[in-house]
């Protein structure tokens, strides 16, 4: 499996930006599909963003806000999140899964995943 470890979190007001990055190594494929995931406190997992050869997806509640990239060289993903608002708070995981799928950011797909970043956003 791909090891992953978040960085970037942290506390925020709102409107603010947060970037959060994704280290990645342990690689067996030469691509994989890659993803964002978020779980607030009491509610499950969700999917925010996941990015491929073929493209980037994104939630309907994060469109427009925020970013997925990844820079291959350093084997490092990223999310930018900007107009943060306080329904943004969560454990924000990255997760990995093989080059094969559908990549869109769905919980069956993915089965490397990162310890998470806290991300707080206040009113």
């Amino acid at each position: 499996q791909v090891q992953l470890v978040e960085s970037g979190g942290g506390s925020v007001q709102a409107g603010g930006s947060l970037r959060l990055s994704c280290a990645a190594s342990g690689y067996v494929y030469s691509s994989y599909c890659l993803g964002w995931f978020r779980q607030a406190p009491g509610k499950e997992r969700e999917g925010v963003a996941s990015i491929a050869t073929g493209g980037t997806r994104y939630s309907d509640s994060v469109k427009g806000r925020f970013t997925i990239s990844q820079d291959n060289a350093k084997n490092t993903l990223y999310l930018q999140m900007n107009s943060l608002t306080p329904e943004d708070s969560a454990m924000y995981y990255c997760a990995a899964a093989p080059p094969w799928v559908d990549c869109r950011p769905a919980l069956v797909d993915f089965d490397s995943w990162g310890q998470g970043t806290q991300v707080t956003v206040s009113s």
